[in-house]
Order: C-alpha cells, then sequence, then structure tokens
C-alpha cells in the first residue's frame, strides 16, 4: 500500500502543516488531534495513515516528501514516531536551505538508538503473534487510561495482519539525534505527558534542552480524556510561545 497525504482538516488554498501519527495510530487521531487548533492557527491540515509492515518508517519520510511537492508546507511534525520522523527529515531539508516555519512535535518516545521503550513496542509485537489482536486489545483495555485503550482499539485492527512487522520497524527506528536537534533552527512547540511511560517527559525535555528555538508544554495524560484536541492546541501554542520573539509568519 502506497502512503497518500491529503488535506484532512482545513479549507482549500491555507497554508499546510503536516502532522505524522505514531506507531499503530492514524491520520484520524492526528485530524482530531490537530485540526481544531490549526484550523484557528490558519492552517489545513495534511497527514496520512502508515503504510503497515516493516517499511513504515521509510513510507513515512516519503509522506513528508510527498506532502513538501504537493502544498504549500509551513509546518511539519507528528506524535511519538511521527515527531521523530518529522525531525529527521527536517533536519536534512533544512540543510538544503529550504527552511520550514516551523514544527510541532508531540510526546517524543527517545532520541538516537532505540532503547527500554522502544522494546515496549517490541513485546507488543510479541504478545500479537502469540497470542492474538483480540486478546491483546482486551489486555489494553484492562491496563492502560481508558481513553487511550479506545484510541488503541480504534486503530489497531486497522493494520491487519501487518500490526506486529509495524510495531517491530517503529522499535528499530533511531530517533533524532543531538546533532540533527542542534540543527534544526525554526521555532519548534513540543508537548510532553508528565504521567506516561511509554513517551518519557524527559525525552522532551532534553529535546528542548537541546533545540535551539523551542517551547515545551506539559499536559497530564488525564487532560486529553475529553478529547485527543487538548494535545494539538497545547503543541501549536507551544510553537506560538516559541515564535515569541520574532513575529510569526504573515497572517498567523
Amino acid at each position: 500500500m502506497r502512503t497518500r497525504v491529503h488535506v484532512t482538516h482545513g479549507r482549500d488554498g491555507r497554508p499546510v502543516a503536516v502532522i505524522l501519527p505514531g506507531t499503530g495510530s492514524t491520520a484520524d487521531f492526528v485530524t482530531r488531534a490537530f485540526g481544531p487548533a490549526l484550523d484557528a492557527a490558519g492552517l489545513a491540515l495534511a497527514s496520512a495513515d502508515p503504510d503497515p509492515g516493516p517499511r513504515v518508517v521509510h513510507a513515512a519520510f516519503g509522506a513528508l516528501d510527498e506532502a513538501a511537492a504537493r502544498y504549500d508546507v509551513r509546518l511539519v511534525g507528528g506524535v511519538s514516531l511521527g515527531a521523530q520522523v518529522a525531525v529527521r527529515w527536517a533536519a536534512r531539508r533544512t540543510a538544503r536551505r529550504t527552511p520550514l516555519d516551523g514544527l510541532l512535535l508531540a510526546l517524543p518516545a527517545w532520541t538516537g538508538r532505540p532503547g527500554a521503550v522502544a522494546a515496549a513496542s517490541t513485546r507488543a509485537a510479541g504478545r500479537l503473534r502469540a497470542d492474538g489482536l483480540a486478546d491483546t486489545l482486551a489486555d489494553i483495555r484492562r491496563r492502560a487510561v481508558p481513553w487511550v485503550a479506545e484510541e488503541v482499539i480504534r486503530a489497531w485492527p486497522r493494520y491487519g495482519g501487518a500490526l506486529a512487522d509495524t510495531l517491530d520497524a517503529a522499535a528499530s527506528s533511531p530517533g533524532p539525534d543531538r546533532s540533527e536537534l542542534r540543527g534544526i533552527g525554526v521555532p519548534v512547540g513540543l508537548v510532553a505527558f508528565v504521567d506516561d511511560p511509554l513517551h518519557p517527559a524527559d525525552v522532551a525535555e532534553r529535546w528542548h534542552a537541546t533545540l535551539a528555538r523551542s517551547s515545551l508544554r506539559r499536559l497530564a495524560l488525564a487532560d486529553c480524556a475529553p478529547g485527543p484536541a487538548a494535545l494539538g492546541h497545547a503543541t501549536v501554542a507551544a510553537w506560538l510561545d516559541a515564535c515569541r520573539d520574532h513575529r510569526p509568519p504573515a497572517g498567523w
């Protein structure tokens, strides 16, 4: 299946923010999370469902290339794995002297080589292969924060039989290293959950300390219980904070 980026929220003709979903997530979640905040900022939202299977990370980079070729892309970003891909892609774009207006990064999970957090995805893949999707989702419903469990239950069946391979591929993918983070010169909005062990807040703290121009906002998991739009509003607000010493682009 070929990744196809498309506008999922907002009016035609607006500049575009491209936001990638995380591992096992979907463009639908990204739209519900980021659509309202980007609409208020005068931007359309483009996203793409991940390509399930071992090439999921490669396809995510391709999705950003595709979006840049099709749209007036001003911001890029993502959630979890999507955030990590967005930083690495933007570092390469900046090196080519075609900078963006900023990055929107929610819930980064690791920096550089995958570690203990990535291993959780590997364990989940093993559980899926051993016990099947239904039993794995039932266990997640019992153990996870209710809204997180509901999002997983909504998203994972859409990956079909490629879900375990998708999780393994994400778990083996490096995050941005320090040189890539230092190479990002545009304003960056960062958001971390203070109580999410799969997206440790200290990762976002380190990114914030390394990036040249960033602002970090902190949420609790409970803040998104009414709906994921709180995540998008916080990320866009953090980006605007990072712009405070420089005038944002015209019309924002």
